[in-house]
C-alpha cells in the first residue's frame, strides 16, 4: 500500500517516499491568500493544489458521510473531499488532503479525525491527511515546514490582506468591470514570481512591494458614491470561504454595498497572543509565553508597516491594528474566551462599530455553541454601547436556505440606506 507507515493500522501518514509523485489537494478557504501561499509550498517540492469544487454534490457527499448534526464547515469541507475522490480527477492512489489546525477545540481537534472517519466509510482509508499546524507534527510525516517556507508564507498572509482589503474598497466602486479583479491576478502572479526568483527576499524589498501595490490600486479609476459599508465577522471558515457563506462579498457588492473584512493575519496573531494570556491566567509554560510575547510584537511591528504604507501612499482605508482590536474588547470580554473565535469575534464588532462602520454581519455556523456566545450572545451588549449598531447574525448550514439568509441581509441593508 505504496510503502505507507500506519499507526494503529486505520491512519495513514505522508511520508517522504510520497513528496514526488503525490498531489496534495487543499480546502479553499481563503480565495487570495491560498494562490499566494500554495506557489511558495510547492518552491519546497510539494504538489499543492486547491480545490474548486462546489454546488449541490458537495453538499449532498457532505451529508452523506457526515452526521447533520455536525460542525456546518466540517460538512463543507468533507462533502468538497469525497466529491474530488469520486469525480475521476486525479488517481485517488497518489493524492493526499491538508487541513490547517490551530491546536486547540472545534477545527483544531475534531475535522481531522472526522475526515479520516469519513474516508473509511467510503474505503477510502489509504488516503493521507496532513495536518498543517504549529504546535505538533506527527513522526511519520513527509510534510516538512523549513524556516525559510514559513517565513516566505508569513508575508504571503500580510500580502493577502493588503490584496483583501484594496480589492474590496475598489469592486463596489470601478469604473472599468473587472479591472480590479484583473490588477489582484497580476500581483497574486508578481509576488509569486518575486518569492521564487529572489532567493532572500529583503524585507526592505517586501515593503517597496506593498508600495508598489498600494500605487498601483490607486491608478484604478473610481465613482464617486457613497455606499453603506458592511463589516463582516464570524467564525473563521464562513467569515472568509466564498462557497462556505454563499459568495457574501459579492452578494453584498451587488446589492450596493462595501464589504469590510478584518485580516487573516489578526486570527493569526489571536492564537499567538492566546499563548500569551495562558500564562497570565494560569502561570502555564513560562518561557513558551515569553517566546509567544516576543512573536507577538513582531508579528504586530509586521502588520503596522502595512498600515503605515496604506496610509502614506493611499486615499484608501487601512487594515486594523490588532493592538487596537485588543484594546476594543477591554470591559466587554476577558481575553481568556479563547474557544472557537473566542474574544476576537466580539473584539472585531466593536472595533468596527469604533471606525463608524455600524452595519455588521455576524456569520456563524449552525449550531457553533462557542461562536454564538461570543458573537449573537454578546449584541445586546455592543448595542447598548452602540445604539446606531446595525448588527445581523446568520447561520450558515447545508439546512439553511440561501433565500432566507439573503432575506436577513438584505434587512440589514435596509436599515444600511437609511441611516
Amino acid at each position: 500500500m505504496n510503502n505507507a507507515k500506519q499507526k494503529n493500522s486505520d491512519i495513514v501518514y505522508f511520508t517522504e517516499d510520497m513528496v514526488d509523485d503525490y498531489t496534495i489537494l487543499v480546502p479553499p478557504m481563503f480565495p487570495i491568500h491560498e494562490r499566494l501561499l500554495i506557489p511558495i509550498m510547492n518552491g519546497w517540492g510539494y504538489h499543492l493544489k486547491m480545490m474548486e469544487n462546489s454546488g449541490e454534490e458537495v453538499r449532498r457527499k457532505g451529508l452523506k458521510y457526515c452526521h447533520n448534526d455536525t460542525c456546518y464547515p466540517a460538512q463543507v469541507v468533507i462533502g468538497e473531499m469525497m466529491d474530488v475522490i469520486e469525480s475521476g480527477e486525479y488517481d485517488i492512489h497518489k493524492i493526499a488532503f491538508l487541513i490547517t489546525q490551530t491546536g486547540g477545540g472545534c477545527r483544531a481537534s475534531n475535522y481531522i479525525s472526522l475526515m479520516r472517519k469519513a474516508l473509511q466509510n467510503a474505503g477510502y482509508s489509504f488516503i493521507p491527511i496532513i495536518s498543517f499546524n504549529f504546535k505538533s507534527s506527527l513522526e511519520q510525516s513527509g510534510f516538512k515546514m523549513p524556516i525559510l517556507m514559513l517565513y516566505r508564507m508569513l508575508y504571503c498572509v500580510y500580502f493577502g490582506d493588503l490584496l483583501m482589503t484594496l480589492k474590496n474598497q475598489c469592486l463596489p466602486y470601478e469604473k472599468q468591470k473587472g479591472e480590479t479583479d484583473k490588477l489582484v491576478d497580476y500581483w497574486i502572479d508578481e509576488i509569486a514570481k518575486r518569492f521564487a526568483k529572489e532567493k532572500n527576499f529583503s524585507y526592505i524589498a517586501i515593503k517597496k512591494c506593498y508600495k508598489d501595490i498600494v500605487k498601483d490600486f490607486e491608478k484604478i479609476p473610481l465613482i464617486k458614491a457613497e455606499k453603506p459599508k458592511v463589516g463582516i465577522v464570524g467564525e473563521i471558515f464562513v467569515k472568509f470561504s466564498p462557497y462556505g457563506n454563499n459568495e457574501l462579498e459579492k452578494f453584498l457588492i451587488n446589492n450596493g454595498a462595501e464589504p469590510v473584512l478584518g485580516g487573516v493575519a489578526d486570527f493569526c496573531l489571536y492564537c499567538v497572543s492566546n499563548g500569551v494570556t495562558d500564562y497570565k491566567l494560569y502561570r502555564k509554560n513560562p518561557i513558551k509565553a515569553f517566546g509567544m510575547y516576543l512573536g507577538l510584537k513582531i508579528l504586530m511591528k509586521k502588520q503596522k508597516d502595512v498600515i503605515n504604507i496604506v496610509k502614506k501612499h493611499s486615499h484608501f482605508r487601512e487594515m486594523t491594528y490588532f493592538g487596537d482590536t485588543m484594546k476594543a474588547s477591554n470591559n466587554f470580554i476577558s481575553m481568556g474566551v479563547k474557544m472557537g473565535e473566542g474574544w476576537l469575534l466580539t473584539a472585531e464588532m466593536l472595533e468596527l462599530c469604533n471606525s463608524g462602520i455600524n452595519n455588521i454581519i455576524c456569520t456563524q455556523p449552525f449550531g457553533c455553541l462557542p461562536n454564538h456566545i461570543v458573537g449573537k450572545g454578546m449584541m445586546k451588549a455592543i448595542k447598548e454601547k452602540y445604539p446606531g449598531a446595525n448588527i445581523v447574525a446568520v447561520d450558515y448550514d447545508f439546512s439553511s436556505t440561501q433565500t432566507n439568509q439573503e432575506n436577513r441581509i438584505k434587512l440589514m441593508l435596509a436599515n444600511a440606506n437609511k441611516a
